[in-house]
């Protein structure tokens, strides 16, 4: 009887300036109890040492370079053109994949033929790796993603066929870019959460998410203008316009509550409530800290996250 080989699960690393998080990155791929796996670095010509710890790991690269580049997006285009796994993912240089991840991904796969992109759950950590926070989700499909539903991207696995009939990382995206992508491949194959923690993503004051929230306001309304231009979505659309109204408006405010916009985070928290009550309802803590925000008292969330973390590192 012939054994089955196991499949090749390519692995792309984006970089540029992160050698305080890059080798626990790399190690964390080339660490995973499955084999086997092919892992590319593509940096954008750091100047903070990171090349020097891409030298020390080079003989277990499939590839790498240190280059200037047109940003993440870019790079890790880059990286998926050169991919030969029959499944593909992409894990940024201040990330890190939990100790099993890839394993149980491929084992997702394998079972089930019909499913084009693969996710788990989240552990937010801080810029020391302490745990913060981890972050949930659920059963989501195409539907949800339409509603503004955000995945974790380091949890995120793909089939590279169906990667590869979706296209590469529209480029002219810089904060949602991974959300558009999921979004047309969602359109094209089933989507499947794994209730397990699969990847843990580092929140510090350069990452995107924190440096840049009101572009990720910007972006999640020019992806729903992206979907009204869908013919394949259009039923959908119709049937479900005010709930993913909603889920875009508050996701808007969400990022605008981060960005330091409290009012303009209201009014889309108005506008969401106005189309779907419920949606806007489920983010009712949001709601009172944009209040809060707005009145002078948002110090108040920095007490609150203080005691949690406490809570949470206590076990």
């Amino acid at each position: 009887m012939t054994k089955s080989v196991d499949p090749l699960v390519s692995i792309v690393t984006p970089s540029y300036n992160q050698a305080h998080y890059l080798e626990q990155t790399i190690q964390s791929v080339l660490g995973q109890d499955y084999a086997p796996i092919e892992y590319f670095l593509m940096d954008g010509g750091s100047t903070d040492g990171s090349r020097e710890i891409i030298e020390r790991y080079a003989d277990r690269l499939a590839g790498w370079v240190s280059e200037k580049d047109k940003g993440q997006g870019a790079a890790i285009n880059k990286g998926l053109a050169r991919a030969r796994g029959e499944f593909v993912a992409w894990l940024n240089s201040d990330d890190f994949y939990l100790p099993g991840a890839v394993a149980e991904v491929v084992r997702i796969f394998r079972e089930n033929p019909q499913v084009g992109l693969v996710f788990g759950d989240v552990l937010a950590v801080d810029e020391k790796g302490q745990r913060l926070n981890l972050l949930r989700y659920g059963d989501w499909g195409l539907e949800e993603l339409m509603s503004f539903h955000i995945i974790g991207q380091p949890s995120v696995f793909m089939r590279r066929s169906v990667q590869e009939q979706a296209g590469l990382l529209d480029t002219s995206y810089h904060c949602l870019l991974d959300h558009h992508l999921w979004l047309r491949m969602a359109q094209l194959a089933e989507v499947r959460y794994i209730p397990k923690t699969l990847a843990a993503a580092r929140y510090h004051a350069s990452a995107k998410n924190i440096a840049q929230p009101v572009n990720f306001s910007r972006e999640a309304y020019r992806i729903a203008d992206w979907v009204a231009t869908q013919p394949a979505l259009a039923d959908r659309l119709a049937r479900d316009g005010k709930r993913i109204r909603a889920g875009l408006c508050s996701l808007s405010a969400f990022y605008l509550v981060e960005g330091g916009q409290p009012a303009a985070a209201l009014r889309d928290y108005g506008r969401g409530f106005a189309a779907h009550p419920p949606t806007v309802l489920r983010a009712w803590r949001r709601v009172l800290l944009a209040l809060l925000n707005l009145l002078g008292l948002g110090r108040l969330k920095s007490v609150y996250l203080s005691l949690r973390r406490r809570k949470i590192n206590r076990g």
